[in-house]
């Protein structure tokens, strides 16, 4: 009997021997090593669209007075886009509102105001256009918020410099250990950011804040005689690679 057992014994160690290795869920095989590499790629690229907020606040003594006078500069408003090219589907109503003031030196009155949101397809004609609103009366001015029409295509080639340089990183450490990279095992988007924009990665985060201009329902209004100067935006992301290392 107690042969018998040792027979049984020694034919399981046997087939352990003989058999398949266990998987690695990481994706390396017996002779390769893992290695994770983060890194990030930027790219600088030319706005092509601009967008801001125009409007009007009136007071009057009633509402209907103060909403009426408001709705009449707001179509002096629109009226002035479209001589500048702007199409109609580009001009969208923002915020339409009326409310009574209790405080102030127009304690009693009412504050009618109309805001409509613009995008300039064409960046160069964004001062012209502010400068139109402007001198149609329009003393609600906020922006420009300078964009690409197209965020994703801007942002490929941050995507491919990112990649490039995980590929660098891991090149490096494995020269530095006596090694070689054999495959890329994964690649993950860690997402990042397009000027004042958030651009999603793979896996759902948190994003981070975001500081953008700012429309505020106040008098305001933007110096009409200052160029607006397109610059650069930049797109930063973060890209992460686990690559399968090799001896030499």
């Amino acid at each position: 009997m107690p042969g018998r057992w040792a027979i049984v014994g020694a034919g399981a160690c046997l087939l352990v021997a003989c058999g398949d290795r266990p998987y690695d869920p990481r994706g390396v095989d017996h002779d390769e090593t893992l290695l994770s590499v983060s890194a990030t790629g930027e790219a600088e690229t030319r706005p092509d669209e601009a967008r801001f907020q125009a409007g009007i606040n009136n007071w009057a003594s009633t509402a209907r007075e103060a909403s009426a006078e408001t709705g009449a500069d707001i179509e002096e408003i629109v009226a002035a886009l479209k001589q500048q090219g702007i199409a109609e589907e580009n001009i969208q109503t923002r915020t339409v509102g009326v409310q009574r003031i209790d405080w102030g030196d127009r304690k009693g009155q009412f504050q009618a105001s109309n805001v409509v949101a613009v995008t300039v397809r064409d960046v160069d004609k964004t001062g012209a256009a502010v400068t139109a609103v402007t001198e149609a009366g329009a003393n609600i001015v906020g922006g420009p918020d300078l964009r690409m029409s197209n965020p994703e295509k801007a942002a490929n080639s941050a995507y491919g410099a990112g990649y490039k340089a995980a590929r660098a990183r891991a090149k490096a450490y494995a020269e530095a250990a006596g090694m070689e990279i054999s495959r890329v095992l994964s690649i993950r988007d860690a997402g990042g950011a397009q000027g004042n924009r958030y651009l999603p990665g793979a896996v759902p985060t948190a994003p981070p804040p975001v500081v953008g201009p700012g429309y505020p329902m106040a008098e305001q209004s933007m110096d009409a005689s200052n160029p607006v100067v397109v610059g650069q935006t930049n797109s930063a992301v973060a890209v992460q690679v686990d690559f399968a290392l090799v001896p030499k």
